[in-house]
C-alpha cells in the first residue's frame, strides 16, 4: 500500500531477547524422571569436528548403557535445570522481552510413548514458565528441537517410521494443553530443514543405507514432521485460538558465483531446497519444483489419506529463521576454490566475506536480503530466533571478558534488520544465540561460546559452572534499553 513514509526504527514493542534449546544447556539428564535423548547419546566432537549425524545403532545403545557425561556433553550443558532462576534473573537484567527454548520430549514422556507423563518434567516447566511471567518476560517455546527420545529411535528408527507420529501428538497435546495460558508463541521443529543431514534432526539411523536409500529415508522422515506439525497447529488452535505457531528454518542464503547464468540457475536451484521447507509449512502445500527434485532423485514420499488437505489447513501462522551464514553456489569450481561446510549447509567460499575461527562465514547483508525475500514470498509475520558468534573467550584475571568480536558481530547484523524493518518486511523479534554459554550443538564444545554471560565450565565438564557478565551483556542491555538505536559501544 503506498504511503509518504517508511519505518525509520524498530517498532514499539519489538520483542527482543534470546533463544536457547533444553539440549544444549538443561543437563539433569538422569534425574526427575527423565529419559534420554538422541542428543545426550552424541560424544563430544572437538573444533570443526561435528559428530551429531555419527550415529550407528551399536553406539547408540553404548550410550544408553554408559553413565558418563564427559563423554557425551549434552547431558550437562550449563547446568540450566538448577540455574534457571539465576540465568532468567540475567535475562532480565538485560531487559530480554522475549526468551525462546524448548521443551524436552524426553523429559515429558521418558520413553517418548509412556502411558502417562512424567508429572516432575511437566513441573519443571512450569517453574521455568513463571519465573519469566514474573519478569514480564514472553515465552518463545520449541516443541522439537533435535532431542527425539533415543527410545524411539530404537523401537521406530526415529521419524523414519510414521507411527511416531502418535506419540509426538500425545507429547504435543499433553504440553499444549498444560500450558496454554502462558505461552503464546510456539514453534514446531528447530531447524528442520536440517533433517536431510541426518540423525541429529531426524532421529533416524541410516549409516549403513546407501547414498539413495539415505535420501528417501530422510526426506520421508521429514514428511512425518511436516505431518506432525500441522497436528500440533490443528491442536493448539483448538486448545487456544489466540496463540500462535510458528514453523523454523536454518536459513541458507545462497548467491551465485559469478552472473553466469549457469550459476545463477544452480543458485536457484540450491535455495529450492532451503525455500522448500517454509513453502510446505506456510503455504501449506508441495511446490512444484520438488516434483523434479523427487524424481531426479528416485524418492517416493509415502503419504497417508488426508495428509495433503492437514496440511494446507493447518499452516503455520508466522515464519521463525537462524541466521548464522550465506552460501556460494559455483557450477564450474578450480581446485582453487575452497569448499565448505557451515551450520550442516555446503557451498563455497565468498572471498568478500570474513570467517569465524570455525569456518562460518560473517554475512551481515545477507541477512537483509533473506528479510526481504522471506517478506516478499510469504507475507506472514517474521522471526528472527537466532543469530549469533560461537568464539574462544578469555577469560581475564578480573574476571571479565572482553568480547568486543560479539558485540561487532551483533551489531552489525542488528543494522541490516533496522535496514529490512525500513524496507517494510514485517518482523516480530530479535532472538539472539544465545544468551548464556552453552554446549555448541554440532562439536559438543564449551569453549565454542556464544553467550553473553560466560559459564566457567570447559569442554571436559570441569567447572564451578559460576556466571559472569561479558562486555557483550551490558551493550545488549542498552540495545534493548533504546529499543535498538544506541548500537555503538560504549567506552
Amino acid at each position: 500500500m503506498y504511503a509518504t513514509d517508511y519505518p525509520h526504527g524498530f517498532p514499539a514493542g519489538f520483542m527482543w531477547g534470546g533463544a536457547s534449546a533444553a539440549t544444549q544447556i538443561e543437563g539433569a539428564w538422569n534425574i526427575d524422571g527423565k529419559g534420554l535423548s538422541g542428543a545426550e547419546c552424541i560424544v563430544g566432537g572437538g573444533q570443526h569436528n561435528s559428530t551429531h549425524d555419527n550415529v550407528t545403532k551399536a553406539a547408540l545403545e553404548k550410550a544408553i548403557t554408559d553413565q558418563s557425561t564427559q563423554r557425551y556433553p549434552k547431558r550437562h550443558g550449563n547446568d540450566f535445570y538448577h540455574h534457571y532462576k539465576e540465568d532468567i534473573k540475567l535475562m532480565a537484567e538485560m531487559g530480554f522481552k522475549a526468551y525462546r527454548f524448548s521443551i524436552s520430549w524426553s523429559r515429558i514422556f521418558p520413553h517418548g510413548d509412556d502411558p502417562a507423563p512424567n508429572e516432575q518434567g511437566l513441573k519443571f516447566y512450569d517453574r521455568v514458565l513463571a519465573e519469566l511471567h514474573h519478569y514480564e518476560i514472553e515465552p518463545v517455546v520449541t516443541l522439537f528441537h533435535y532431542d527425539t527420545p533415543a527410545a524411539l529411535t530404537l523401537k521406530y528408527n526415529g521419524w523414519a517410521d510414521r507411527r511416531i507420529i502418535r506419540a509426538a501428538k500425545r507429547y504435543t497435546q499433553t504440553v499444549l494443553k498444560r500450558y496454554a495460558n502462558q505461552v503464546k508463541y510456539w514453534m514446531t521443529f528447530n531447524e528442520i530443514n536440517t533433517g536431510t543431514t541426518g540423525f541429529h534432526a531426524t532421529g533416524a539411523i541410516d549409516n549403513d543405507y546407501s547414498p539413495a536409500a539415505r535420501l528417501q529415508l530422510r526426506y520421508q522422515a521429514l514428511h512425518h514432521q511436516f505431518v506432525a506439525g500441522a497436528i500440533a497447529t490443528k491442536q493448539l488452535r483448538e486448545i487456544n485460538p489466540q496463540s500462535k505457531m510458528g514453523c523454523m528454518i536454518g536459513r541458507d542464503q545462497t548467491y551465485p558465483a559469478t552472473s553466469n547464468p549457469t550459476d545463477v540457475v544452480l543458485a536457484q536451484r540450491e535455495d529450492q531446497l532451503n525455500l522448500f521447507y517454509p513453502d510446505v509449512q506456510i503455504r501449506g502445500e508441495y511446490p512444484a519444483y520438488m516434483n523434479r527434485y523427487f524424481s531426479d532423485h528416485h524418492i517416493h514420499i509415502q503419504m497417508a489419506a488426508g495428509d495433503q488437505e492437514l496440511l494446507k489447513v493447518y499452516h503455520a501462522d508466522y515464519l521463525s529463521f537462524s541466521y548464522y551464514t550465506s552460501r556460494v553456489s559455483n557450477s564450474r569450481p578450480l581446485a582453487s576454490d575452497k569448499k565448505i561446510t557451515v551450520n550442516m549447509a555446503r557451498g563455497f567460499n565468498n572471498p568478500y566475506l570474513k570467517g569465524t575461527p570455525w569456518g562460518w562465514l560473517i554475512d551481515p547483508r545477507g541477512l537483509r536480503v533473506t528479510l526481504n525475500e522471506f517478506w516478499d514470498r510469504y507475507r506472514v509475520p517474521l522471526f528472527i530466533v537466532e543469530n549469533g558468534l560461537g568464539a574462544v573467550d578469555q577469560l581475564t584475571s578480573t574476571m571479565k571478558v572482553h568480547d568486543d568480536y560479539r558485540i561487532a558481530y551483533l551489531k552489525e547484523h542488528i543494522e541490516q534488520i533496522k535496514e529490512a524493518v525500513s524496507d517494510g518486511v514485517k518482523l516480530i523479534g530479535y532472538l539472539m544465540w544465545s544468551p548464556i554459554d552453552l554446549v555448541s550443538f554440532s562439536t559438543s564444545e564449551m569453549s565454542k561460546r556464544y553467550g553473553l554471560v560466560y559459564v566457567d565450565l570447559d569442554d571436559d565438564g570441569q567447572g564451578t559452572y559460576k556466571r559472569i557478565r561479558k562486555d557483550s551483556f551490558f551493550w545488549y542491555q542498552r540495545v534493548i534499553e533504546t529499543n535498538g538505536e544506541k548500537l555503538e559501544e560504549e567506552n
